[in-house]
C-alpha cells in the first residue's frame, strides 16, 4: 500500500510541475500577442496620459515576470482577476459557464462510454465478421470527420425537420428535461466524434487477450464466447481501456470549443471564443488554465486507475 501511495505522490507532484509548465506558456502566449492591450480598450481617440493611467490600472506597467507571479498567486486561491470586458470578476463569469461545459461533456459520456464499450466487446466477439468490419467502417468515418462538420450534418438532418433545437441555449433556470433535449445535437456530435477511439482500442485489447493461455484454457473447459470476453479477457484489459477513456473525457472537457460555437451553447469554450474577440485577455488565461488543469487531472486519474488495475504495475517483483 505504501508503493501505491508513493506512486499517486509521485504522478500529483508530475501533474502540479505539467500544471506550473503550462501556466507559464499561457501567461507568455498572450503576452507575445500583437498590439497594445489598452490602446485596444480604449481606441485610437485615446491620449497618451489616458493610456498611461489605464496602463496602470491594469498593471501593464510592472514587469512580466511580476504581473505572471501575481495572476498565478490569485489563480492558485481561484481569484483571476476581473473581466475588461464587462468589469465582472472572472470567477463568476466562469462558475455558470464550468458547469454548463461539465454538463455537456458528461451527457455525451454517458451515451459514449456504454456504447463504445458494447460495440468493442461486440467486434471483439464478432471478429471479421459483417458487424466488425461496418462498426470499423463506421468509426474511421466519424474520426475523419472534423467535429463541425459532424455538428452540421446534425443540425441540416435532425434540427431542419425540428425534431431537435439548432442552438442550445440554456440558462440556470432551464429544468433538466429541457436541458436533456436542448444540448442532444451537441452531445450527439461529441459522442460521435469520442466513440469511435474507446470502441477501438476496446476491440483491440480483448483481441490482443484472446491469444493468451489462459483464455485458451477457458476455451477448453467450454466456457462460451461472452463469458470468455466479459469474465476473463474484459478484466485484464481494463488499463488501456481506462487510459483511452479518461483521455477522451479530457477531450470532452476541453474539446468542447468548436461544438459550443457551433451550437451557440454558453458553456467555457464560447467564452473562451467570445472573451478572443474582445481580447478581454484575463478570461483567455483563465479559461485556458481551467482547461490544463482538467486535461492534466484526468490523465492523472487514468494513470493511476489503470496501475491499480493491473497487479503486475502494482506489485513490480
Amino acid at each position: 500500500m505504501t508503493a501505491i501511495w508513493t506512486m499517486i505522490a509521485k504522478r500529483i507532484g508530475l501533474g502540479l510541475l505539467t500544471l506550473f509548465v503550462i501556466s507559464i506558456i499561457i501567461f507568455g502566449a498572450t503576452e507575445l500577442l500583437p498590439g497594445d492591450l489598452a490602446k485596444s480598450i480604449l481606441g485610437q481617440s485615446a491620449t497618451p496620459e489616458t493610456v498611461a493611467a489605464f496602463r496602470r490600472e491594469l498593471g501593464l506597467d510592472l514587469p512580466a515576470h511580476i504581473r505572471y507571479f501575481n495572476w498565478l498567486a490569485g489563480a492558485v486561491q481561484g481569484d483571476f482577476g476581473t473581466s475588461l470586458a464587462n468589469k465582472r470578476a472572472i470567477s463568476d463569469l466562469i462558475a455558470t459557464r464550468l458547469s454548463n461545459t461539465l454538463f455537456l461533456a458528461l451527457y455525451a459520456a454517458a451515451i459514449a462510454i456504454p456504447l463504445s464499450l458494447t460495440l468493442g466487446i461486440l467486434a471483439a466477439l464478432y471478429r471479421n465478421s459483417v458487424f466488425d468490419r461496418a462498426a470499423n467502417a463506421l468509426a474511421l468515418t466519424s474520426i475523419s470527420f472534423p467535429e463541425f462538420f459532424v455538428a452540421y450534418i446534425l443540425i441540416f438532418f435532425l434540427a431542419r425537420t425540428g425534431l431537435f433545437p439548432s442552438m442550445a441555449q440554456v440558462d440556470a433556470q432551464t429544468a433538466f428535461g429541457d436541458m436533456l433535449y436542448k444540448t442532444f445535437l451537441p452531445a450527439l456530435t461529441l459522442t460521435l466524434v469520442v466513440t469511435a477511439h474507446m470502441m477501438r482500442m476496446t476491440r483491440a485489447a480483448i483481441i490482443n487477450l484472446l491469444a493468451s493461455p489462459y483464455i485458451e484454457m477457458a476455451r477448453l473447459k467450454g466456457m462460451s464466447p461472452g463469458r470468455v470476453i466479459l469474465k476473463h479477457a474484459l478484466p485484464n484489459a481494463l488499463a488501456p481501456i481506462i487510459t483511452v477513456v479518461a483521455l477522451n473525457l479530457a477531450y470532452l472537457i476541453t474539446g468542447v470549443v468548436v461544438v459550443e460555437v457551433v451550437f451557440v451553447y454558453p458553456g467555457l469554450g464560447q467564452l473562451m471564443v467570445d472573451s478572443v474577440s474582445k481580447r478581454d485577455f484575463p478570461v483567455v488565461q483563465a479559461v485556458a488554465l481551467i482547461f490544463a488543469a482538467a486535461y492534466v487531472l484526468l490523465n492523472l486519474t487514468a494513470d493511476v486507475l489503470s496501475t491499480l488495475s493491473n497487479p503486475r504495475l502494482v506489485h513490480r517483483k
